[in-house]
């Protein structure tokens, strides 16, 4: 674009836009690009790492008694066995997905279970599927059948080793047992014990109840599935008679968050679990949001003088200080700025310390005017004005006393 000047002269403007600063968007944006990168840059290299993390699960767990974990405390040993006799084994975590998987039958393994919820616990008792329960808490033995055996808690010498003395072709393939459990009790008389113990011959470590064409066989101890304890004496034998009944094996290791459960075949609850990658995800983020925290955060350091952007002139502040009191309705503390100031002034021109007390100020302005003391102490120090005109009348008197100092 080109104009033409007075003086004969042309002149030639671009079409680029410019705004109140002086700079161009263009400019603009290029500038908060190269500020913003970084940041940017980091927050999707975290992001895609906390993807591939989520749909790269590790093939091992640490999670105790379950089948994925080789450690002490898994049971990787007993599913690697199972799994070669050519029994199938779904490991799951959610009370939903083992209802769900046992629907068809087989056996549900219930390893602990100690944070299962009452609706939980319905949800695995109506499952079609033969229940194994290992170290299970009360309410989900007494469910499982129905009411007819305990937990002791009175165990007795729980280290030695014990015979079956029952006839369940499990117990009697393992021979003979050792359990850190509490014990179980048959208080009707309608169950199988086995593995009592010498002391109290009611108390097994092994119990099995059949009801409704349907069995449910519990052991009182973890150590039959533990890869450290499995070896010992007929653990492992148990476990496997116990969890190789069907060529179907459902494997359910509760997770203490899990709320899920289905219900019967009229009816099912929402699953209201968390997918399980989601607690990776979340500290990710957790961990992302403290990067940029930090590293946009304010900075304690030393402190950096700068020009002023702009100069505002003393009158000017002072006007809009007073239109801020005068706002908030503040004459008090008006009132006390405007008698600190001339304080302040008075005792510069009469040649006192700044640490003259207030008794020295006001006999030093009452000799220098030739006011009493106490009109001069009323002035300086008295009580804060009751409305604007008292506050005016008192700027007035403040003023006519320092006139009186610098003329004295």
């Amino acid at each position: 674009m080109s104009t033409t000047t007075d003086d004969g002269r042309v002149v030639t403007t671009s079409h680029v836009p410019v705004v109140g600063d002086g700079t161009t968007a263009g400019s603009r944006a290029r500038r908060r690009w190269r500020s913003a990168r970084w940041p940017l840059l980091v927050v999707v290299a975290l992001l895609a790492l906390a993807g591939l993390s989520a749909i790269a699960r590790p093939t091992t767990s640490a999670t105790p008694l379950a089948p994925d974990n080789p450690g002490p405390a898994g049971a990787r040993a007993v599913a690697e066995v199972l799994g070669d006799r050519g029994v199938e084994v779904t490991y799951v975590r959610t009370v939903a997905d083992a209802v769900a998987a046992a629907a068809d039958g087989g056996t549900l393994l219930v390893a602990e279970g100690d944070f299962l919820l009452d609706e939980q616990v319905d949800a695995i008792v109506r499952t079609r599927a033969d229940l194994v329960l290992v170290a299970p808490p009360d309410h989900l033995l007494d469910a499982a059948t129905g009411g007819s055996a305990g937990l002791a808690y009175e165990w007795g010498s729980g280290g030695a080793a014990r015979s079956a003395r029952c006839d369940d072709p499990a117990a009697q393939a393992a021979g003979s047992v050792r359990s850190d459990g509490v014990g179980l009790v048959d208080l009707d008389g309608t169950n199988v014990l086995c593995f009592p113990s010498p002391d109290d011959p009611g108390v097994g470590a092994y119990l099995v109840h059949e009801a409704e064409g349907r069995t449910v066989r519990v052991v009182d101890t973890s150590s039959v599935l533990r890869n450290d304890a499995v070896a010992e004496d007929g653990a492992a034998a148990l476990a496997l008679w116990t969890l190789g009944a069907h060529d179907r094996l459902v494997w359910l290791v509760p997770d203490p968050f899990d709320t899920s459960f289905e219900g019967g075949e009229d009816e099912q609850a929402p699953a209201l679990s968390l997918p399980p990658w989601f607690g990776v995800v979340a500290l990710q983020a957790l961990v992302v949001v403290l990067a940029v925290m930090l590293w946009r955060g304010r900075r304690l350091g030393p402190l950096v003088t700068e020009d002023l952007p702009v100069v505002v002139r003393a009158a000017e502040t002072t006007r809009g200080r007073g239109r801020l009191y005068r706002r908030a309705g503040a004459r008090g503390h008006a009132a006390a700025g405007l008698r600190a100031s001339a304080a302040d002034r008075l005792a510069n021109r009469l040649g006192l310390p700044r640490s003259a007390d207030a008794p020295a100020l006001v006999d030093a302005v009452a000799r220098a005017t030739g006011r009493p003391g106490e009109q001069v102490a009323q002035l300086l120090y008295g009580p804060p004005p009751a409305d604007d005109a008292a506050l005016l009348e008192l700027a007035r008197h403040l003023d006519r006393i320092e006139s009186e100092v610098y003329h004295s």
